[in-house]
């Protein structure tokens, strides 16, 4: 299957005067699943967002298979993103969504799926937080997007919905490029291929969990065992 590379360079951004983020690289491809890390506050949803086009910022550069990529629009054809807050309009059913939200040639393998098939009758305002995030989150990977922002996919899920969307994520990582950001660090690190902190408003390369206690993130007992 051939590789696609999502290239996001000397992304700076200020709010009030005051750095938000400078210089920032990241590269993604597909088949990897990027974590990344930072404090509240240090700039993971901002720099998701100005991926995505929906952020201004003061400087950017965005580039898809080595092709730069200026247009929001050019950009909405090859990376999805899931944002904090739902997004499908809570007097909807979930076959409706469904229906709505993907190409009609994809609704069957959507529907393969034991847990979509407990809910499909449901109406959106009587779904669990989680069922909703499953919901979700199946939505945004179901489409021809090569990338795939996730911004904190794993709010208010049970230790079992966590398991099912991590489940499929795994799944859809073959095919596609995947970068989360969530404040359960732990739900981060247990799923990514690769690990990103965001820190003094710049993206730092994490090749070992260790230095995540370098960097301050982490206590030293964080990464023990329980």
């Amino acid at each position: 299957m051939k590789k696609h590379f999502l290239e996001v360079d000397s992304v700076q951004k200020q709010y009030d005067n005051r750095a938000i983020l400078s210089d920032v690289y990241l590269k993604c491809e597909t088949g990897e699943i990027i974590g990344l890390l930072g404090r509240n506050g240090s700039g993971k949803s901002t720099l998701l967002k100005i991926i995505f086009g929906i952020e201004k910022c003061d400087f950017k550069f965005v580039r898809i298979d080595h092709v730069v990529k200026v247009k929001t629009s050019d950009l909405f054809r090859d990376i999805s993103y899931l944002s904090q807050e739902n997004f499908i309009p809570r007097q909807l059913t979930v076959a409706k969504a469904i229906q709505l939200s993907i190409e009609k040639s994809a609704v069957e393998k959507f529907y393969q799926d034991d847990f979509i098939q407990n809910i499909k009758d449901k109406k959106i305002n009587h779904l669990s937080g989680g069922e909703l995030r499953y919901l979700e989150i199946k939505l945004v990977l179901c489409n021809e997007s090569k990338f795939i922002l996730l911004d904190e996919p794993y709010n208010g899920l049970s230790p079992v919905m966590v398991e099912k969307v991590n489940a499929l994520l795994l799944q859809n990582a073959s095919e596609k490029g995947i970068i989360i950001t969530d404040h359960n660090y732990e739900n981060v690190i247990a799923i990514a291929t690769k690990l990103i902190i965001i820190k003094d408003q710049k993206a730092h390369h994490i090749t070992s969990k260790e230095e995540l206690i370098e960097k301050g993130y982490l206590s030293e007992n964080a990464l023990k065992p329980s």
